[in-house]
């Protein structure tokens, strides 16, 4: 699997990182603390590491030394991940890192044989049915926790509210299960796909909702996500662009303003094997 990214996806992974930041669920961190043991550092395998948000984020929550491997397609991206991690878990244990760069919906149980946890952020509904299950069979065989956050669940909610929200955003979530090269995406569906891949391997999977909730702090980031919502929605239904002619420029400039709040449906999901 090769994804397609914008030439700026590394500015909007940053613009979206505090929103990230504030949405994920510290309780399943909490169950998963519990849960992890290793005779040496904790072996924590990334998968799709962007810009290493998600690492920032999680080694120091974690007790213990910590070795993390980041896996991505961009060199780039994965650059800046290493980059940015930090240096130390939550009782000062040394954190290191490492790069791979590749296809992570090829990966082995063989190559994950050394994970005390595998994680991914916003990944799952980037994937394909077969992906999915792919992937999920690899950690039910390499019997380690796997913990995927922020994934989308298709619910939009703009306040105030305008007639015209659920057209653009039932647009957007067949958008969202668009097919890409051959490749049928999940979108909203991959968190219920990924929970039923994982009971057919005998894993229990826990779940907790993650919302982004968007206000005037976030003002640039829903500016930014407007537009990609509404252009994705536009694509998947030309028909849009002349209906939405007026409700464009009227959302997007209370968005600028702080004027416009969003919540964007996630959820964050704890695979533990038995």
């Amino acid at each position: 699997m090769s994804i397609d990214l914008p030439p700026d996806f590394a500015k909007w992974l940053a613009l979206r990182e505090p929103a990230d930041v504030a949405a994920r669920s510290t309780d399943l961190v909490d169950t998963l603390s519990a849960t992890l043991r290793a005779p040496g550092p904790l072996v924590i395998h990334d998968l799709g590491a962007g810009t290493g948000s998600l690492a920032r984020w999680l080694a120091p929550l974690l007790p213990g030394a910590q070795h993390w491997i980041l896996h991505e397609q961009d060199p780039d991206l994965l650059a800046r991940a290493r980059a940015g991690m930090p240096a130390t878990a939550a009782d000062g244990a040394p954190v290191t890192v490492e790069t791979r760069q590749g296809d992570l919906t090829r990966l082995t149980a063989a190559e994950l044989a050394d994970a005390a946890l595998v994680t991914a952020s916003a990944l799952l509904d980037m994937l394909t049915v077969e992906e999915l299950d792919r992937l999920v069979a690899t950690c039910a065989e390499a019997g380690c926790p796997a913990l995927f956050l922020i994934s989308v669940t298709g619910t939009v909610r703009l306040t105030p509210a305008d007639p015209l929200d659920d057209e653009v955003a039932a647009a957007f979530n067949a958008h969202q299960r668009r097919t890409v090269g051959g490749r049928r995406l999940l979108g909203p569906d991959a968190v219920d796909a990924c929970a039923a891949a994982f009971a057919r391997h005998g894993v229990d999977v826990e779940r907790r909702l993650s919302p982004w909730l968007l206000g005037p702090e976030q003002a640039a980031l829903v500016a930014e996500w407007f537009t990609g919502w509404l252009d994705a929605a536009r694509e998947e239904r030309p028909e849009l662009t002349a209906l939405t002619d007026e409700y464009a420029p009227r959302r997007l400039a209370e968005a600028e303003t702080g004027r416009l709040g969003v919540l964007v449906g996630h959820v964050d999901l704890l695979a533990l094997p038995r």
